[in-house]
C-alpha cells in the first residue's frame, strides 16, 4: 500500500515540475531568484525521499504456519 503512495507522490512531483520549471527563472536577482532555487531544491528533496522510500522499503515477512495456525511466542512469568 505504501508503494502506491510513493509512486503517486513521485508522479505528482513530476507533474508539478513539468508545469513549474518553464515558469521559474533562476537567473533573477533578489527574492524571485531565491524563491525559484528553494522551490526546485524542495521539489528535488521530495523526489529523492519518495524514491528512497520506494526503492528501500522492507520486504514483507511471511510467518511460518504450523499445523494450520500462526506460531506465537508464549511468555511465562514464574
Amino acid at each position: 500500500m505504501k508503494k502506491n503512495r510513493y509512486l503517486l507522490c513521485l508522479l505528482l512531483a513530476g507533474v508539478m515540475l513539468y508545469f513549474a520549471v518553464p515558469r521559474l527563472s533562476v537567473n533573477l536577482d533578489g527574492a524571485p531568484g531565491i524563491f525559484s532555487l528553494t522551490w526546485l531544491a524542495f521539489a528535488l528533496i521530495v523526489i529523492a525521499g519518495n524514491l528512497t522510500g520506494l526503492l528501500y522499503s522492507p520486504k514483507k515477512t511471511v510467518r511460518k504456519m504450523q499445523s494450520g495456525r500462526l506460531k506465537k511466542k508464549s511468555r511465562s512469568y514464574y
